[in-house]
């Protein structure tokens, strides 16, 4: 990914840059201290993604964004913001901003979104060249495919924004193997029971699976946690956002959500304990897993 800076902060600028550096995230082609000044350049280079602060000196955020999608710019925009203006961010999404860091900046926070937008990207990307080859042999109106398990729960973790963590595998396997074997009940089994089975299916012997299975239960709180982060930062934000107001109550303890919010908001940078309730997740996930497999398979019988 090519990332291009808008910040009238050096230290912030310095910041990011060293964050999407350092953690392997792209690569930054350039940066600007202002809105003006940084228009050329971005419409010369074509940065997949504008990292823009809100509030700047000569031209802000919003009206820069404005002007570049005036002149044909077609990337992503990031919004850098410190305030949490619902009039303005309301704008900002207006103009298509969909993803927000707060300021002062925090390093998880930025990883996480920029996951996320590069996420988006590759469906973006893997969506299009699917349209590319259907459009050359002529069946994009006649071709109706069964999504599988995987590509319904990555879907909706993509919404959550950890499509890319490193437990979405192992919840992907999870939720093909509840599939797989017990489709025909309403709870899932035991969490330690799913475990084991996913981690043996790896060809490991009794002592491997049972360590590999442990590893699997770390992973899925780690990649759960990533999610209340997501779902708290969008609610802080905006409270009437989609994603928020659906996978908040239903996946998690919305208290938890809550308290993460305020923690946001206060922007203190001292850590909170959140609770993980794996199995809500995964109970939820595979309700909503079957019911889309199977409406679709409705739908294809006509």
């Amino acid at each position: 990914m090519r990332y291009f800076i808008v910040d009238d902060d050096t230290g912030s600028r310095t910041m990011l840059k060293k964050i999407i550096t350092e953690g392997d995230l792209g690569v930054v082609i350039g940066e600007a201290e202002n809105g003006e000044s940084c228009l050329l350049p971005i419409l010369k280079m074509h940065p997949d993604v504008v990292l823009i602060d809100l509030l700047m000196p000569v031209m802000d955020g919003i009206e820069t964004i404005e002007h570049l999608r005036n002149e044909g710019y077609e990337g992503q925009f990031i919004m850098i913001s410190q305030i949490v203006n619902k009039t303005m961010v309301g704008e900002a999404y207006e103009k298509g901003v969909e993803f927000f860091i707060h300021k002062p900046i925090n390093r998880m926070e930025v990883q996480s979104v920029l996951k996320k937008v590069t996420e988006q990207f590759r469906l973006k990307d893997s969506l299009q060249s699917i349209r590319e080859s259907l459009e050359k042999i002529g069946t994009v109106k006649t071709v109706q495919r069964q999504q599988s398990v995987k590509e319904i729960v990555l879907s909706i973790l993509n919404d959550m924004g950890i499509i890319g963590e490193v437990g979405s595998d192992d919840i992907v396997s999870i939720m093909e193997h509840i599939m797989n074997q017990h489709n025909a009940e309403t709870q899932i089994p035991p969490l330690k029971d799913l475990y084991e089975s996913v981690a043996t299916k790896m060809g490991l012997n009794q002592v491997e699976a049972k360590k590999e299975s442990k590893a699997i239960e770390q992973r899925i709180r780690r990649t759960i946690l990533v999610a209340v982060n997501n779902l708290a930062s969008l609610g802080s934000i905006d409270y009437t956002n989609p994603e928020f107001e659906y996978y908040a109550p239903r996946y998690f303890d919305f208290q938890e959500i809550r308290n993460q919010m305020i923690h946001i908001r206060e922007s203190s940078r001292e850590r909170i304990k959140i609770k993980v309730n794996s199995k809500k997740f995964l109970q939820v996930l595979y309700i909503e897993t079957k019911e889309k497999y199977k409406q679709q398979a409705e739908k294809n019988k006509y």
